[in-house]
């Protein structure tokens, strides 16, 4: 991959990122908001402890599918555009700039956005900065994180694994509140009801809403040309990821059900608030927003990590964008991809201020994040035709079944997504179609490498 902004093979991604490096990555982008949000509608839908753990249990279930279907991709195409580069080699060139173009309006930035609001709903807990202080401080989290970023990537920073363990200790929190119930013989604040032998009707949506909050490991493929071993580090990495963010997952959920049982679970507008108060007593408010807090920080922080790459790498095939597709060697990172991703998040956020910022980017983001994991699960079987020779260091298990597997459960989110969310979802699929008419008005100028 060169052109003019990165002819100096200096100028290139190199491998010196470890696998424990990209497993931490991944367990910062997406423990965060998710496991603090997600419990109660997961509880509302699936309505019994039984139907309650096996939503978090498939939830965690499909992203491993997934994990593998993406293992076999990384490491046999690997390069600093992830999803990108797989998408452009199955589906061609226009696939995969809607796909970066996606990535740069809707799903990164928007995601980076709206964990902004829910680190700065938090933080306002703490310190309030007045009417707009989510907003504000959401704003200071972008631009502070992206500032850090640019410093560069030469080594691995003691300070992102700082910031995981403070956003996993945000889930130990929720733990501790429900053994430190049991071990005083506290009861759940509501009954478990009894677990019928079928599931409920809703139980299709306490998937849905398990599945949102495991979204984001797929994001490490963008560290593929950076993994030192590359062979097999990558595939290790997402597995790995998976099985510590499920595991994570199942102790939360158990501390919720433990703490507050169903019923109170699925009414709950502040499932950790609720746990921390009900184990601790009210004054422990203020832990739980800093742990939340924390959580989000280190999320927006993994998610600026990879986002910006995505971006570097689409530029290579459109030199009017030539200038994002410049890879700084000496810091390691896409400085003017990174600048731009922080430009656009926060004209997110702005926006998100005047429409209830975190429940409005989950809608924007939703739909078009699924359609485009659906694609990648089917390219696995697409370059297996179209490239049949490439060597595989690692190929996807029971192919064609798991990534066949994988694809259905994507599509299932894209329809459950736009019909439950509707209007959100449906602006941001507007925006995913402004992207063709970027893409058309690129080719007319002449600008297709």
């Amino acid at each position: 991959m060169t052109d003019g902004a990165t002819s100096d093979p200096g100028a290139q991604p190199r491998r010196h990122v470890s696998e424990t490096y990209v497993v931490m990555l991944a367990v910062a982008m997406v423990v965060g908001a998710g496991i603090f949000k997600s419990p109660a509608l997961v509880a509302e839908n699936a309505g019994s402890t039984l139907w309650l753990f096996a939503a978090w249990a498939i939830g965690g279930l499909v992203s491993l599918v997934g994990a593998l279907c993406y293992a076999e991709l990384a490491t046999t195409f690997p390069d600093a555009g992830g999803d990108y580069h797989f998408l452009k080699r199955a589906y061609g060139k226009g696939a995969a700039f809607l796909f970066a173009w996606s990535r740069f309006a809707i799903i990164n930035t928007g995601s980076i956005a709206l964990l902004g609001f829910v680190f700065g709903d938090y933080m306002q807990e703490v310190v309030s900065l007045g009417s707009h202080g989510g907003a504000i401080w959401a704003i200071l989290a972008v631009a502070g994180l992206t500032a850090l970023n640019l410093r560069g990537m030469n080594s691995e920073s003691t300070g992102d694994y700082a910031l995981t363990a403070l956003e996993v200790l945000g889930v130990v929190m929720m733990g501790a509140a429900a053994i430190w119930m049991v071990m005083q013989g506290v009861s759940p604040a509501s009954a478990n009801p009894a677990s019928p032998a079928t599931p409920p009707a809703s139980f299709g949506y306490a998937i849905v809403f398990a599945l949102l909050a495991y979204g984001g490991w797929n994001e490490i493929a963008t560290l593929s040309a950076e993994v030192r071993d590359p062979k097999r580090g990558m595939a290790r990495a997402l597995v790995i990821s998976v099985i510590v963010i499920t595991a994570l997952y199942l102790f939360a959920a158990w501390a919720f059900w433990r703490g507050l049982g169903i019923t109170a679970l699925a009414k709950s507008t502040a499932p950790a608030a609720d746990l921390m108060a009900r184990a601790f007593g009210p004054n422990a408010g203020w832990l739980t927003a800093i742990a939340i807090a924390c959580a989000a920080f280190t999320s927006i922080n993994a998610t600026i990590i990879v986002g910006g790459r995505t971006t570097y790498a689409a530029a290579h095939d459109w030199p009017a964008l030539a200038r994002l597709g410049r890879w700084d060697g000496k810091r390691a990172i896409p400085t003017a991809a990174y600048l731009a991703q922080g430009a656009v998040s926060m004209l997110l956020v702005c926006l998100g201020a005047f429409y209830d910022g975190f429940a409005t980017l989950v809608d924007y983001t939703a739909p078009v994040f699924w359609l485009f994991m659906a694609a990648s699960g089917l390219a696995v079987i697409v370059l297996r035709f179209r490239e049949k020779d490439a060597p595989r260091p690692f190929r996807t298990p029971l192919y064609p079944v798991l990534p066949l597997a994988f694809a259905a459960a994507s599509l299932a989110m894209v329809w459950s997504s736009v019909d439950y969310v509707r209007v959100g979802a449906l602006f941001g699929l507007g925006v995913l179609g402004a992207g063709v008419l970027v893409m058309a008005a690129l080719r007319t100028g002449g600008t297709e490498a």
